[in-house]
C-alpha cells in the first residue's frame, strides 16, 4: 500500500535531516534540544602528530558524504577524549571541578518569562560536561571539548548589574557555554580552572601550517616540493570560498573595548570575510579602495596580518591566468601589505620561499618585479601608525616612489621623493644638504602645520604615517580650512646672532620671528607692533605703492591686539534662588528667549563693526609707518625686523603655554608632604599662598629654562641646565620639573615636546652634569648619537 503524501514527504525531510546532521558531525539531539558537542575537526592537528606528507583537503567541504565525515570525526574524538560510560558523577575520579550551574537555553538570563536551566557541570582535564544531576547513573546532557584554541570569558560586572548573575563564558569550536551563578568566587573559581586546562593543552596546527613546515624541510628538493603542491590544493589558487581560516584562531568574540569605531565579529569569521574580499579583487576595475579596506582591517586586527599573507601566497600560487589582471591585483596588495606589516618568522621564510620560486618560474614577468619589489620591502619595513593613503597605494602598485611637498618660510617649496620607509629625519637630512644649511650650528625639523596648531615631526615617524593622516584630516575639516601641510623650520636655536643676513636661514629666522609675533608671545608696545607690520610691508613689496599687494591684517598684526580693544560681556548677576532660576528658563523659551537671542545678534553686529573700523584705523596708521620706510631695501627691512623682536629677552626661546599647579620645596620630600599651591613672585618662587594654577609661559632656550608671565617682558625665574636635577612627565598632561631646591608642576598638552627639546638642547651643548634620572623623570639621550643639524629621535606626539 503506497505511502499517503504527506508522510512521504515528512518521511523524505526526516532523512534529509539526518543526512545533513551527520554531514557536519552532529550527533543525535538529547531530550532537552541541546546538541552533544563534537569537537572534532579535520582542519585541526595536535603539534606532535606527524601525520602524512599529503594533506588533500583546503577548506571544510559541503560535498562529503556522511559516512566519510562521521569517520573523519569519531577518529579524532577518540584522541581527543576518552569515551565516559552512566557511572556515578560524583565518584569521576578525573573530575577537577564540579558543581551546580545555570546554564542560558534559548533566549538567555535576561528575559524574564525563560529562566536559565540548572546542571550539574564536572570539569575534567578534556572537556566540561553537564549533566541532569549529582546522582549515580545520571545522563550527560553535552560535552565540550577544551582545545588549545578555545577560550573563557571573566565575568562581567555590567552583565551582573543587569541581570543578577556572575557570567562565566566557555567558546568551543561549534558551540558556546554561558553558565551563571549568584556568587563571584564560584564564577572566578570556574573560570580559573577552564582557563588553566586550556593552557595545558598543546598547541593545534592547521595543514597550512604542516605543509609549510614540510615545504621548508623539503626546499632543496625540487620533486618533492612540486609532488607537494600537486597533492594539496590548499596551497593553491582556488576561486571557491573559504569555509574556515587557514591558521588556527581562538574560538570567542572580540574585546569590543580594543576596536574603536568599527565593529569586528571573531576573528575566525572576519579571516573569512577577508578571503572573500581577495576575491573580488579580481574583478575590480578600481581595487585601491578595497585594498585599503583590507589593510585597515589588518591595522585593526594585528592576528589577521599572518592570515591574510597566507591567503596572498595562496592565490598567487598556480593562478589559471598568470600575469593577468586579476593575478597582479593579488601581488599589488601583497606589495603593499610588505610596506606595512612584518609577518611572523615562519610566514616571513615562508613568503620569501615563495617570492624566490615565483621569480625563478616567471623570470623578467611582472610578477617577478614584484617579487623583488616586495623582498626589498620587507628588509626596510618596521610597522605603521596607519594604513597606506590612497595616493601612496596608487603609487605601490607601479613601484614608484611618491613625491612629498616640504614648505620652507621665506623660500620656495621644495619637492622630495619619499618611500613607504623614508623617515622624517632622512627628509630633514636631505633638506639642510639641499638648502645649504650643513654649517649652522642651529637645528632643524619637520613640522605639521595646520590650522589649529603645530607640531615637530618625530625623527623617527615615517612620513608615509603624516600624509595619511592629512587625507584623513582632508575630508573631516571644513572646506575653508587651510590643508595641512609640511613645514621645514628652526627647532632650537642655538646661535641667533651670527647668522649672516644674505643667507637662507637668515630668511628662515626672519619668518619664524614673524610668527612669534603673530601668535602673541612677543610682548612689546602696540607702537612697536605697528612698527614690525610695516617693516614685514617693506620686505614683502618694498617701497609704498598703492598699486601693491596689501596683506590681511591678521597677516601683519597680532589680532588679539585687536580683540583686546572691544568691551568685554556684560556679566549679569547669578540668580540663586531655584524659583528666578526656573522663571528665568520659561522666558527665555518663549517670547523673551527670541528677543534675547535678538539682542545678542545686535550686539555680535555691533561689536563685528567695531572690529572693521579698529581695523582700519590700524591698518592706516601701519601705512603711514610704511611711507616712512622709502628707501630701504629687502634685506635692511628684514634685519630691522629681528633686531626688534631681539630686544625681547626671550626671543631664541621655544614657548609653551602652561599652568603651574604646585611648587614643593625640596626640604619637604622626606617628610611627605603634599604638594602646596604656589604663587610667584619676580625671581622667586618661595611665595606659596593658597591661589589656583597660574597661567604662564614656559620658554626653553639654549642656556636656561624661564617662566613668564604672558605680556610681561622680564622673566618671572630662569633656571639654567646645571641647576635642573630632573624633569619629565609624571602623566599624560602633567610636566615636572625639579630645580635644585623645589618640584615645579605644570599642567600642559605638550609635555613631549618640552622633554624633547630640554633633551635636544642638553645634547647639543654636551653638558657636563645631566639631570639624574629618577622614577617620573627623563633622562636625556647619548650626546654622541644626535646627527649634525637635526634635532634627536623624537617619541610619538
Amino acid at each position: 500500500m503506497p505511502f499517503p503524501g504527506g508522510l512521504w514527504w515528512l518521511l523524505c525531510c526526516r532523512q534529509g535531516f539526518t543526512l545533513l546532521r551527520r554531514d557536519y558531525g552532529e550527533t543525535d539531539r538529547e531530550a532537552d534540544g541541546e546538541v552533544e558537542e563534537e569537537e572534532g575537526s579535520f582542519e585541526l592537528r595536535a603539534q606532535g602528530d606527524q601525520g602524512s606528507l599529503e594533506v588533500s583537503l583546503s577548506q571544510p567541504t559541503r560535498s562529503s558524504s556522511g559516512s566519510e565525515r562521521s569517520l573523519l570525526v569519531a577518529e579524532e574524538m577518540r584522541s581527543l577524549i576518552v569515551e565516559k560510560g552512566p557511572g556515578p558523577v560524583e565518584d569521576d575520579p578525573d573530575a577537577l571541578v564540579k558543581g551546580w550551574l545555570q546554564r542560558e537555553v534559548r533566549g538567555g538570563v535576561k528575559t524574564p518569562w525563560i529562566r536559565p536551566r540548572k546542571y550539574w557541570f564536572v570539569l575534567t582535564p578534556d572537556s566540561l560536561d553537564y549533566y541532569s544531576s549529582n546522582e549515580k547513573g545520571s545522563r550527560r546532557l553535552g560535552s565540550l571539548v577544551l582545545t588549545s584554541l578555545c577560550s573563557v570569558l571573566w565575568p562581567d560586572k555590567q552583565t551582573y548589574k543587569e541581570t543578577g548573575y556572575w557570567s562565566v563564558t566557555v567558546f568551543g569550536r561549534k558551540h558556546c557555554y554561558r553558565l551563571y551563578t549568584k556568587h563571584l568566587n564560584e564564577a572566578m573559581h570556574w573560570v580559573c580552572a577552564v582557563q588553566k586546562v586550556i593552557d595545558s593543552k598543546v598547541p593545534v596546527q592547521t595543514p597550512t601550517q604542516l605543509l609549510m613546515r614540510d615545504v621548508e624541510e623539503h626546499c632543496g628538493s625540487p620533486e618533492v616540493l612540486e609532488q607537494i603542491y600537486c597533492c594539496n590544493p590548499i596551497l593553491r589558487y582556488t576561486s571557491s570560498p573559504l569555509y574556515a581560516p587557514l591558521l588556527p584562531f581562538p574560538y570567542g568574540s572580540l574585546d569590543r573595548s580594543a576596536l574603536g569605531p568599527r565593529s569586528y565579529t571573531t576573528l575566525r569569521d572576519e579571516a573569512v570575510k577577508l578571503f572573500n574580499s581577495l576575491q573580488q579583487l579580481e574583478s575590480e576595475r578600481d581595487p585601491v579602495p578595497l585594498m585599503q579596506g583590507v589593510l585597515q582591517t589588518c591595522l585593526d586586527l594585528p592576528p589577521l596580518v599572518d592570515e591574510i599573507y597566507c591567503q596572498l601566497v595562496k592565490q598567487t600560487t598556480e593562478p589559471p591566468a598568470p600575469g593577468g589582471q586579476g593575478d597582479l591585483h593579488y601581488w599589488q596588495l601583497l606589495t603593499c601589505m610588505s610596506c606595512t606589516f612584518l609577518p611572523s618568522p615562519p610566514i616571513l621564510r615562508f613568503l620569501r620561499f615563495h617570492l624566490d620560486r615565483t621569480e625563478s618560474r616567471f623570470p623578467a614577468s611582472e610578477m617577478a618585479k614584484y617579487a623583488c619589489f616586495i623582498r626589498e620591502a620587507l628588509g626596510k619595513t618596521k610597522g605603521r601608525e596607519c594604513v597606506p593613503s590612497l595616493e601612496e597605494i596608487l603609487v605601490l602598485m607601479r613601484r614608484q616612489e611618491m613625491i612629498c611637498t616640504v614648505h620652507c618660510p621665506g623660500a620656495a617649496a621644495c619637492s622630495v621623493a619619499i618611500s613607504s620607509h623614508t623617515t622624517a629625519e632622512e627628509v630633514a637630512r636631505e633638506l639642510v644638504t639641499r638648502l645649504g644649511l650643513s654649517q649652522s650650528p642651529n637645528l632643524f625639523a619637520l613640522y605639521e602645520q595646520s590650522r589649529r596648531r603645530e607640531q615637530p615631526v618625530g625623527s623617527a615617524t615615517l612620513l608615509a604615517d603624516v600624509l595619511t593622516r592629512f587625507e584623513n584630516l582632508a575630508g573631516e575639516e571644513r572646506e575653508q580650512d587651510p590643508p595641512c601641510r609640511l613645514c621645514f623650520k628652526h627647532y632650537g636655536f642655538l646661535d641667533t646672532d651670527n647668522v649672516p643676513r644674505d643667507s637662507l636661514e637668515f630668511a628662515l629666522l626672519f619668518e619664524q620671528a614673524h610668527e612669534m609675533v603673530l601668535r602673541g608671545y612677543v610682548p612689546t608696545s602696540e607702537e612697536t607692533l605697528q612698527t614690525l607690520a610695516a617693516l614685514r610691508l617693506q620686505s614683502l613689496n618694498s617701497d609704498f605703492s598703492t598699486h601693491a599687494p596689501f596683506p590681511r591684517l591678521e597677516e601683519l598684526f597680532p589680532p588679539h591686539v585687536l580683540h583686546a580693544r572691544l568691551p568685554g560681556p556684560r556679566h549679569r548677576p547669578s540668580t540663586k534662588c531655584r524659583g528666578a532660576r526656573l522663571r528665568a528658563g520659561l522666558l527665555a523659551g518663549g517670547l523673551w528667549g527670541q528677543a534675547l537671542a535678538k539682542q545678542r545678534a545686535e550686539r555680535d553686529q555691533r561689536l563685528r563693526g567695531r572690529l572693521r573700523e579698529e581695523g582700519a584705523s590700524t591698518m592706516a596708521a601701519i601705512v603711514e609707518k610704511w611711507k616712512l620706510l622709502q628707501g630701504m631695501g629687502r634685506p635692511e627691512a628684514m634685519a630691522a625686523y629681528v633686531a626688534l623682536v631681539r630686544e625681547w629677552p626671550g626671543f631664541g626661546s621655544t614657548l609653551f603655554d602652561v599652568d603651574l599647579r604646585a611648587v614643593r620645596l625640596q626640604w619637604d620630600r622626606g617628610s611627605r608632604q603634599p604638594w602646596q599651591r604656589a604663587a610667584l613672585t619676580p625671581f622667586s618662587l618661595q611665595s606659596p599662598v593658597g591661589a589656583g594654577s597660574q597661567r604662564l609661559w614656559l620658554g626653553v632656550g639654549a642656556k636656561a629654562v624661564s617662566l613668564y608671565k604672558p605680556g610681561e617682558l622680564e622673566p618671572l625665574d630662569s633656571f639654567c641646565y646645571g641647576r635642573i636635577s630632573s624633569f619629565g612627565a609624571s602623566d599624560s598632561s602633567t610636566f615636572h620639573l625639579c630645580v635644585e631646591d623645589r618640584d615645579l608642576l605644570f599642567e600642559t598638552s605638550q609635555v613631549d615636546e618640552i622633554a624633547q627639546l630640554l633633551n635636544t638642547y642638553l645634547v647639543s651643548a654636551g653638558a657636563r652634569r645631566l639631570p639624574q634620572p629618577q622614577e617620573l623623570a627623563t633622562s636625556p639621550p647619548d650626546p654622541t648619537t644626535l646627527p649634525q643639524g637635526l634635532c634627536p629621535t623624537a617619541g610619538p606626539w
